[in-house]
């Protein structure tokens, strides 16, 4: 086995750098051609369409604790807290459940 001195390392380290920044100019170049802009819209298009089913069932499952959480942030960002423990308890005890800590 080969030993990995400092300046090795060091080498590589540079050789990692300087190919990370290419790909980054090149993707910054290509980021902007509508051919780019064409697979990528395609790809996100299929992406969607494929898991539509699969994001519908988990916010289904979900509903409960997606509603109870929208509503503890309406009440915390308006400032009436109390209102919403006194309010909700089942909501609180939900929350408390999906480890949202109040």
């Amino acid at each position: 086995m080969t030993e990995i001195t400092d300046p090795k390392v060091k080498k590589i380290l540079e050789q990692y750098e300087r190919k990370r920044l290419k790909e980054k100019e090149r993707y910054e170049r290509l980021k902007e051609t509508d051919e780019f802009k064409n697979k990528n819209r395609e790809r996100a298009r299929n992406h969607y369409n494929l898991n539509k089913e699969v994001k519908r069932n988990n916010y289904m499952e979900n509903r409960d604790f997606l509603n109870a959480r929208s509503s503890y942030y309406y009440y915390k960002k308006t400032e009436r807290l109390e209102d919403f423990k006194l309010k909700y308890p089942e909501k609180i005890e939900l929350l408390s459940s999906g480890n949202l800590f109040i």
